[in-house]
């Protein structure tokens, strides 16, 4: 069977392009891996309508509503590879199964890599955090971390002052200009120029950052700009474009999210310089309404 369209990611992104072709009455297959870059997160915030709800409770939410359109397929299970041929492309899974489609909707989101620090990975997510939208608020004022992996850093601190003291940990590498350390001042920010050699407190919770002098700054919460790697290598086997973003590459689109590959859109933190459940969402939208129209009208458009 020849589907109109197969979705590899069952995040935000993936389950919204999937919802506007199962209204088109088209036949669509969903692959998810289920591994979903906010697992590690207790809550997800700042979705209007799912503010503080656990981020598998949103995504089981998602799988119902979607059930009930019969044209769209769900499965679960790893995507590794994709092809094209004449009319449209081929995706291999991890079982050996090789399915295809008309058009393809990239939606497998990106992964984190994060710095070598005791205590680091295991509090990712928790009161290890990357975006101060999504959980600067639950940190209730108290004093704040921003780690010095990349010049981010400067603005990440900058940012997040509002919800809270801020000490920006340059980790003895990060090159502040003169001027940035006058706007850091400004907004009374701190500046700790030795290195957190590890993450102090019970279980997940932050009590504190030992530094590489064994002196300790008590901290709630850590923000650190990741740097990001789009999962796995289905936009690089079509040969979609890429283009450099603040944390990493990322897939280039046009308007409608389709790629540089006529056939193949991309939608959320794989498809975007900025990550947030809204934003994929929306484009997730935009990519499965931009494929429903190009096998209408067979658009060659492309980013």
């Amino acid at each position: 069977m020849t589907f109109d369209v197969i979705i590899v990611g069952g995040g935000f992104a993936g389950h919204a392009a999937a919802m506007q072709l199962g209204r088109a009455r088209r036949r669509v297959l969903l692959i998810d891996a289920s591994r979903p870059r906010n697992r590690f997160a207790n809550a997800s915030h700042g979705f209007l309508g799912m503010d503080g709800v656990p981020p598998d409770e949103i995504l089981a939410t998602f799988r119902n509503q979607l059930s009930a359109y019969e044209s769209v397929v769900q499965i679960t299970g790893e995507a590794i590879g994709t092809s094209a041929f004449e009319g449209g492309f081929r995706v291999a899974m991890g079982d050996g199964e090789v399915l295809a489609a008309r058009r393809v909707v990239l939606a497998g989101g990106v992964r984190d890599r994060l710095p070598d620090i005791q205590g680091l990975k295991e509090r990712w997510g928790k009161t290890v955090l990357h975006c101060p939208y999504c959980h600067g608020y639950e940190l209730d004022e108290a004093p704040i971390g921003v780690l010095g992996e990349s010049p981010m850093a400067f603005h990440q601190a900058m940012l997040v002052r509002d919800w809270g003291p801020t000490t920006l940990f340059t980790q003895g590498r990060l090159d502040l200009t003169q001027d940035q350390r006058v706007a850091l001042s400004d907004r009374d920010v701190s500046i700790e120029e030795t290195p957190v050699t590890a993450l102090l407190g019970k279980g997940d919770a932050l009590d504190a950052v030992r530094l590489s002098d064994d002196r300790q700054c008590n901290i709630a919460g850590l923000f650190v700009a990741s740097k990001t790697e789009v999962v796995g290598d289905l936009a690089k086997n079509l040969g979609c474009r890429f283009e450099d973003g603040p944390t990493g590459q990322f897939i280039a689109t046009n308007e409608q999210q389709q790629t540089s590959v006529p056939g193949t859109f991309a939608a959320g933190d794989a498809a975007a310089p900025m990550s947030n459940a809204t934003l994929a969402a929306a484009a997730g939208v935009k990519a499965g309404a931009g494929a429903h129209f190009s096998l209408i009208f067979n658009a060659k458009g492309t980013a």
